[in-house]
Parts: structure tokens; sequence; C-alpha cells
């Protein structure tokens, strides 16, 4: 795990119990688990290559600035999901999970089904969604809908078949990113007048990790510093984890040069403390077009409603962001057990092949919540004696939570190397989010499980 992070949570912890005047209030493991276990969700699926997914997310931040959604497209074949990591405030991530996958799902379809959905105006979503407990502002609504509108016939006149998932995801997420601007610009061309609340989308941020998954095809399209992770076993029953992800940020030496190449004249200002601009961490992402619009767009949207910060330092060749997403592209074997997509707040408190193993652990302990079952009639005592003390040694590392996005929370907080600390955890837990945010982010994971039976009957 990050040495650094866990040394400043050791001082916090003991910073806590020093105030408490030499009495230690802990909440109890009850408590606990209660605190955990509010935002879990699963979902299994009968057909297909994902058999089932787990999510759950941690605020510190209040309100939680961290995002998710997860649907199946209707109209084409494939599951998709992401996970959002805002900053600047929660607006633009929740805008995002809440739009992105319908822009993404549009862009899948073939020229004939998509002209046939705009003839029907677009009534029916095309997408089942699950878990959506974000809600929309009532007054943007119609603004979303007629940006949808506009977008499903500009793909139509595309040349296209919607079988190139890389270039759908790449298209919907620029146009998406588009339209958060336009929603803000384009009425104050015609009004001289400024929406906030289109606005605060519009100057708030997010990154983005979002997967579509049809059959083998894995597909994963990344903006910013969220991760996604493939958890594999070997033939000698390893674990490995490939990080199909790269961040985008000043730890990525490619993204600096190609922020320096588009900024020559700035190399000494673009990046400073490892951030953009000396502000933003990310170096790609959605919104935030506090780093995108022209300065006379800022002075006439921005600037009269937030103030002279909303122009940042030394801002001279704009736009210094992007929300051009990488793609990857893997095809899942019989091997690829399960896949890990989660915020930063999750990377920054373990490693890929940490949260690998913490899965495949939970995986084997989650056997031994069920009854037991005889696997078939006149079983034998002898047997049935063996089955049971498998059963009892296996009980030993039966997990806490029956959810795994749940599981690597608990271990991100309070685990050691001796396993979880309910101390650590209890105290981490109790701080109010002005206090916790200076030791850790918000945390969202999810994690989908393949079909390995389904997996190995795919052609090669």
């Amino acid at each position: 795990m990050q040495t650094g992070r866990r040394t400043e949570i050791m001082k916090i912890v003991e910073f806590e119990s020093a105030q408490k005047d030499g009495v230690t209030l802990l909440l109890s493991p009850q408590e606990v688990t209660a605190i955990l276990c509010k935002n879990e969700f699963n979902k299994e699926f009968t057909s297909g290559s994902v058999k089932s997914y787990d999510s759950n997310q941690l605020a510190s931040n209040d309100p939680i600035e961290d995002t998710h959604s997860e649907a199946l497209c209707k109209l084409t074949p494939g599951f998709l999901l992401g996970v959002f990591d805002g900053h600047g405030g929660p607006a633009c991530a929740q805008v995002i999970s809440k739009r992105l996958l319908s822009y993404i799902a549009a862009a899948l379809l073939p020229l004939e089904p998509l002209k046939k959905y705009i003839k029907h105006e677009a009534k029916e979503s095309l997408i089942e969604t699950f878990n959506d407990k974000v809600e929309l502002i009532e007054d943007l609504k119609l603004t979303y809908r007629n940006s949808f509108k506009q977008y499903l016939v500009a793909l139509s006149n595309l040349p296209r078949d919607g079988s190139d998932v890389r270039a759908s995801l790449e298209t919907s997420i620029m146009k998406l990113d588009d339209d958060l601007s336009n929603e803000v610009v384009e009425p104050f061309k015609v009004t001289g007048k400024v929406n906030p609340k289109t606005l605060s989308v519009a100057l708030s941020g997010a990154v983005a990790c979002i997967a579509h998954i049809n059959g083998p095809d894995l597909h994963i399209a990344n903006v910013g510093d969220c991760n996604a992770v493939l958890g594999t076993i070997t033939e000698d029953h390893e674990w490995i984890a490939k990080k199909i992800t790269k961040e985008h940020n000043s730890e990525n030496i490619d993204e600096l040069k190609r922020i320096w190449k588009e900024h020559p004249d700035e190399r000494k200002t673009v990046i400073r403390r490892d951030r953009l601009l000396g502000e933003l961490a990310p170096l790609r992402s959605l919104g935030d077009y506090r780093y995108k619009w022209p300065t006379a767009t800022l002075l006439d949207v921005a600037v009269p409603l937030v103030g002279q910060k909303a122009i940042p330092p030394n801002y001279h060749t704009p736009p210094y962001l992007t929300a051009r997403p990488d793609i990857y592209y893997h095809r899942l074997t019989p091997k690829d057990t399960f896949l890990i997509i989660a915020s930063d707040g999750l990377w920054d408190m373990m490693t890929p092949l940490q949260a690998v193993k913490l899965v495949g652990q939970h995986m084997k302990g989650k056997v031994f919540f069920n009854p037991l079952k005889l696997p078939r009639k006149n079983i034998q005592l002898g047997d049935i004696n063996e089955l049971l003390s498998h059963r009892k040694e296996s009980l030993k590392s039966k997990p806490k939570d029956r959810n795994a996005a749940t599981h690597l929370i608990r271990h991100a907080i309070g685990g050691t190397e001796y396993g979880v600390d309910h101390s650590r955890l209890a105290h981490l837990l109790s701080l109010s989010s002005d206090v916790s945010r200076m030791f850790r982010d918000d945390i969202t994971v999810t994690v989908v499980y393949f079909d390995s039976e389904f997996l190995r009957q795919c052609p090669a």
C-alpha cells in the first residue's frame, strides 16, 4: 500500500485519539459495517460474458464528488459501466454519469436503427440502468434532451455502421464534453444571460473510466486518473493484476510531453507543482472549461458570476485541457476472472495487485456464505464429514462483506500487513469531511465478474 498515505493516516488516528481527553470513543464493528455497506449494490445476469457486478462508494467530501453508472444497451449488445471522479464540486460528475452512457449507446447504433430511433422522436431510453440514484435538476432536463436530439441528428449524418466501438466511445465522450460548453455559451449568444446551473457544470470537472463489454470484447475509455485493472488467474492458481489504463497526470511522461509540445513557450508555467497551471492534478478531464474556453469567453460568461478567479494564472494559449480519451482493447479469456474500475481514492491506498488478491480471496471465501448443499444423493458419512471439515477450515477466511467493492474499501481504509485494524477503520470513518478530505479521497469501486464458461465457448 502507499506508504506516505498510510503514515498520514496513522498520524491522524493518533491525533484524534489524543483529542478525546484520553478516552477513545470507537465506532462498534456493527456501526463500521453499516457505514461501509450503506451504498453497496449487486446485480446478477443470466446471459453473456458478465456474470454479475458489485459496486460501492464511500464519501470523504460532503457532498461526495464521485459517481458511477451501469447499464445494458437495449438496441445493441453490450454492458456499459463507468466511474466518474469529480472535482471543484459534484455537478459535472453527476451530469456526466447521468448522460454519457446514453451518448455511447447512441454512437453504437448502426445507421438504419439510429434513423428509426430518431423518427420515433427518441422517446424510449437506449439503456437499461441499474442502481440509478442521481436525479438531474428539473429545469435542465429539457436542455439536456434538446442537446441529445441534436447529437442524434449529427450522428445520423456521419457515414457509420456502429460496429467501431473505439470510435463510438471517443465520439460520444468528446461530444458530451462539447455540449457542456454549448449549453452555457449558445444561450448567452442569444440572450446575453448565463444560466448559473449550466455554468457550474461546465466550470467543475470530472475524470472518467468507462468500459464496454460485449462477449469477449472489452473496451476501456479513460480520461484522467481513474483506473481499470483486470484480475487474471494462472494455471498455478496465482493472481495477476493487468493494469489496463494509464493515468493522465504529471507522473505520465507522455502526457507531459504532449502538453509541452502544445504550449512550447510556456514550459515553465504550464505544469507547476505537478499540476496543470499549478492548479489541476488530472491533465485530461470532462468539463473544467476554466482551462478550455478562450479568455474572452471566460470574461463574458464566468467572471461576472464567479470573479477573476475564473481565469487561471498564466492563461495565455487555451485550451490547456482535453476530454479526449485513451481507448484500450482486451479480448477476454476464461482466465480473466474480474475487472475492477475505481476512482483514485482506492488506488491511493493500495496497488492493483493488492486489490486483485483481495477480490480473489473474497471470491474464495464468499462461497461459504451459502448453506451447505450435498453434491449427490446417497453420499457416505465419511464424505460428509470431509466436506464439513473443509467448510469449517474455509470459514476462517470468510469475508465480513458479501460485496467485493465493500471488501476493497474496508481494506483500503483499515488494512494493515496483518489484516484490517478495527481501531484505525473506526477512527477514519468518524472524521468530519473537512478533516477526512486531508487524508483520503472519495472512493468508488465497481467489480465486474466474468463467466469463464461463456468465454471458454467463444470462438478464438
